[in-house]
């Protein structure tokens, strides 16, 4: 069915590409939610932490035009209560897997942003002839702990915030790269991040504590695009480095001004260089 008017609307219309077809994958934990866009070869998207796929809009939207564009919601984001049921990062991996069984993708290009960097790189390590081509942004090879993680993951689990506090403003323009202030696109990331659950989100960063893959990644067949903001404050250039050396011909661009949000704050950077590598 075409996305809804309310559907565009809550996941910011004016960032998503026009049209769209909304569609149901009965998966085997879950059904997720999926939306497509175009037509062409297949790139799947893989939302990231929080703000679900709506997040990812800005980026669609200039994938649409030459590319079938993929975006499907992960275990979890409209459904707290999965919490009750505990599931690891391999468990989102299968999860993955299950949704390109469900369109019959397969061997399409993935891209994941941050978290689900994560849930891409596991699952190709894990089923590497199930990948064309990989691609991510905002990850590393492993999780280190950083004092911004360990704050934002102890204040998520513990204590109710209200989008306009004190604290999400500035862990938000950390992620950015730089102070947004107040416009269209820093209000549309807001929002879309606390459409996700705040439960959620805590148990993602605790997921990530468990992320290693430096001694996997020679697994990964795939060509696969490294993308890292010049700005990312989670992922060290260390971290970076291990997981550009550890792939095999992985190709590692840095994102000039860029934060840990490029896929949304420098979404035409970032489809620039997904679109070179994918052609």
């Amino acid at each position: 069915m075409k996305a809804s008017l309310d559907w565009l609307r809550a996941h910011g219309d004016d960032f998503a590409p026009p049209g769209g077809t909304f569609g149901c994958a009965h998966l085997t934990h879950y059904t997720a939610e999926y939306v497509e866009w175009g037509e062409g070869s297949p790139i799947v998207l893989v939302p990231g932490l929080a703000g679900g796929m709506g997040l990812l809009g800005p980026l669609a939207k200039l994938l649409a035009p030459s590319r079938r564009v993929i975006i499907y919601q992960l275990r979890g984001e409209d459904d707290s209560f999965a919490l009750r049921r505990p599931f690891g990062l391999n468990d989102l991996g299968r999860d993955l897997g299950n949704f390109l069984d469900c369109l019959c993708l397969e061997r399409p290009m993935v891209f994941g942003f941050s978290f689900g960097g994560v849930v891409a790189l596991d699952f190709a390590v894990q089923h590497p002839g199930r990948v064309g081509q990989l691609a991510v942004q905002g990850v590393g090879a492993r999780f280190e702990p950083s004092l911004i993680q360990q704050v934002a993951r102890t204040v998520l689990s513990r204590f109710p915030l209200p989008p306009d506090s004190a604290f999400v403003n500035q862990f938000f323009n950390l992620l950015f790269g730089q102070s947004q202030g107040s416009n269209a696109l820093s209000e549309f990331v807001v929002r879309q991040i606390w459409q996700t659950d705040q439960g959620m989100m805590a148990h993602r960063l605790g997921l990530i504590e468990t992320y290693n893959l430096d001694d996997q990644l020679g697994r990964i067949r795939a060509p696969t695009l490294i993308l890292a903001g010049e700005k990312d404050v989670v992922v060290s250039a260390r971290s970076l480095q291990n997981l550009s050396e550890g792939i095999p011909g992985a190709k590692l661009v840095k994102l000039l001004n860029c934060g840990h949000l490029a896929s949304i704050t420098h979404a035409s950077v970032v489809a620039e260089e997904l679109l070179r590598f994918a052609n």
